[in-house]
């Protein structure tokens, strides 16, 4: 049995994302790690992080990035893909620039791989989201927060990164570029397995987070509308009221402890109860979602039942 590790990734180093954390979390439990390394800006340092990795299992793939041709997000799904073909393993592991696997999971990832190995009715594997929001210290789990998603799949040609990369679908006989076509698509039979991602993209100082945001708005909407939105260069990011969020008590991962330690933005966050951003609510802050995420989390034991689920669960 043979594991591959895939990402995609442009801009990774001057957006704020452990992508040298995300690659190292997985890096002893596969036989290679494929990246399709976007075009970058010349100050981006991404490949240089990559290359402190020092491991002969790293392949990088050079790739240049096109919104006209994928747009509405479907780059990201095309990069992946582009990654995603290169493997040669049996599972494929993906994991996004800003999601780390913690090492206390690695041995139960791995056996699950050998346990659904020779079982056909199993194509992928399901795991549990930790999205750590602000800080380090908190996360986020309201409903509009994904609780769970495929990040392991078989390698079947017929498997595609979906929309815009957060998931997969089965899609024969696919024409390459609409990744968000629905028709002649099928969700993926998972069996879950009893391991967390870290999921950090919404942890970077609000100077950063305002530049993420404006890179995926591009990728989604285009270079005109990105430059309606956020017209101002001097905004930062305003991350709410933290003190309405879960805090988490538990362990890093290893590999983050150095990135973790550069936490200089406190001071630019907001933990007072009675505070109230200014901007648009997002999501979470909005009442649907707190009505939701309150019957969902006490009244249903914790399942998420009101979203939808891009997989069907084998086991």
């Amino acid at each position: 049995m043979k594991i591959s590790g895939f990402t995609m990734g442009k801009n990774v180093s001057k957006l704020y994302y452990p992508i040298k954390q995300s690659i190292e979390s997985i890096l002893p439990i596969v036989d290679e790690f494929v990246i399709a390394l976007g075009d970058s800006d010349n100050d981006d340092t991404v490949l240089q992080e990559i290359e402190k990795i020092n491991s002969s299992k790293i392949k990088i793939i050079n790739t240049v990035w096109d919104i006209e041709k994928y747009p509405r997000g479907t780059e990201n799904a095309h990069q992946t893909d582009i990654a995603k073909n290169a493997c040669s393993g049996d599972w494929l592991f993906y994991l996004q620039a800003d999601e780390v696997v913690h090492e206390k999971y690695l041995d139960t990832i791995f056996q699950a791989c050998e346990k659904y190995h020779n079982n056909d009715n199993i194509e992928a594997l399901l795991f549990k989201y930790l999205h750590f929001f602000g800080d380090y210290n908190h996360y986020n789990n309201y409903h509009s927060w994904y609780p769970k998603e495929i990040r392991i799949i078989k390698n079947n040609p017929d498997i595609h990164s979906y929309i815009s990369a957060q998931s997969f679908r089965r899609i024969p006989n696919f024409d390459g570029k609409n990744y968000r076509q629905k028709e002649g698509t099928f969700k993926l039979n998972v069996a879950e397995i009893d391991a967390y991602i870290y999921h950090y993209g919404w942890v970077r100082p609000p100077e950063y987070m305002q530049k993420k945001s404006k890179a995926l708005n591009t990728i989604h909407h285009g270079t005109k509308k990105a430059g309606e939105i956020y017209k101002n260069e001097a905004d930062t990011f305003d991350y709410g009221n933290l003190s309405k969020l879960p805090v988490f008590t538990g362990t890093h991962p290893k590999v983050m402890k150095e990135w973790i330690a550069k936490f200089d933005w406190a001071d630019k966050l907001h933990y007072e109860k009675d505070y109230k951003p200014t901007r648009p609510k997002m999501k979470h802050e909005r009442l649907k979602y707190k009505i939701t995420t309150f019957i969902e989390q006490k009244i249903l034991g914790g399942n998420y039942h009101f979203g939808s689920k891009n997989w069907k669960k084998w086991n």
